[in-house]
């Protein structure tokens, strides 16, 4: 079977082309040189040269701040670039994976969102996001949205400076004599590994439709660094940063815990713990992280 990842040479894309290579599936990946999804005659110039069966759309206008910044842009790639893939999607008759975010969701609640509660996004990305869903939704005809958060990967994430929370902890705990982490935000930590191998296992299925797809549990950053300095076994002066001591220029939820309530329906689910998930992740980049400190 033949694959087409957009956003190929991403933090969660990498992922996903390394996890269908394992599968045994055709990859064709593409980067925002080869299939630009804002500019729809782009897009479907790379998508009908590949000749896809399946489409796994990782790209996106991450960055929360410059999507404040830029709306326009934000609302270009994010919504219309969605429409402008699930179109040629159709065309094709392929098989759509689209992946979202926990954003779409103000943080209110105190208790897991599933794929039936409403969503009420509280910047521009989770509007342009959410946008972008409708837009696959009203567009596409077998398509799988995915919802994520907190994600971390071993590939740079571009649209956010490269570096993730657990690699971004662990050089500050190396840097500093002192660590300083937000306890009142609380998330589910996801790795893109498990979240290719979620994409692989659904994108052989036809059971089309929205999903949550995050690991089990949550925490608060705070937590969440607390477990890496732990698993790392790293001697870190953590403490809890005050109120306000962090000020964001976005509103963000404060509570983005998602609830794989359809994945487990459907019998589908193959997400761990957060906790399983970053011991794999710490064991898995341990080597690398080694030799980087030796040429350093």
């Amino acid at each position: 079977m033949r694959v087409a990842i957009i956003g190929a040479n991403g933090q969660l894309g990498a992922d996903v082309a390394a996890e269908l290579h394992r599968a045994g599936e055709e990859v064709v990946g593409l980067t925002h040189a080869q299939a630009d999804i804002a500019t729809f005659e782009s897009v479907r110039g790379a998508l009908i040269a590949a000749d896809p069966a399946v489409i796994v759309n990782t790209a996106a206008m991450h960055h929360v701040e410059n999507c404040e910044k830029d709306p326009i842009r934000a609302y270009e790639v994010n919504a219309l670039g969605a429409r402008n893939v699930a179109i040629v999607a159709r065309e094709l008759d392929a098989k759509l994976v689209h992946v979202s975010t926990d954003y779409v969701f103000d943080g209110s609640r105190r208790q897991p969102y599933v794929e039936s509660d409403r969503a009420i996004p509280l910047n521009v990305y989770g509007n342009t996001k959410l946008a972008g869903e409708a837009f696959v939704q009203a567009e596409g005809r077998k398509y799988f949205v995915l919802r994520t958060s907190a994600l971390y990967g071993k590939h740079p994430c571009r649209g956010k400076g490269g570096q993730n929370f657990v690699e971004l902890m662990i050089r500050l705990a190396k840097e500093r004599e002192e660590v300083r982490v937000v306890n009142d935000e609380i998330v589910s930590p996801t790795s893109t590994a498990e979240v290719a191998r979620q994409i692989v296992l659904l994108s052989r299925t036809e059971c089309y439709g929205l999903y949550h797809a995050t690991s089990d549990g949550s925490c608060s950053w705070y937590e969440f660094a607390r477990e890496i300095f732990e698993m790392s076994d790293m001697k870190v002066n953590l403490k809890i940063a005050t109120a306000g001591e962090f000020p964001t220029k976005v509103p963000r939820p404060k509570y983005s815990v998602l609830e794989n309530a359809a994945l487990k329906r459907e019998g589908l689910n193959c997400f761990r713990s957060w906790k399983e998930g970053l011991h794999s992740y710490l064991s898995a980049t341990s080597t690398t992280r080694a030799a980087t400190a030796l040429i350093a």
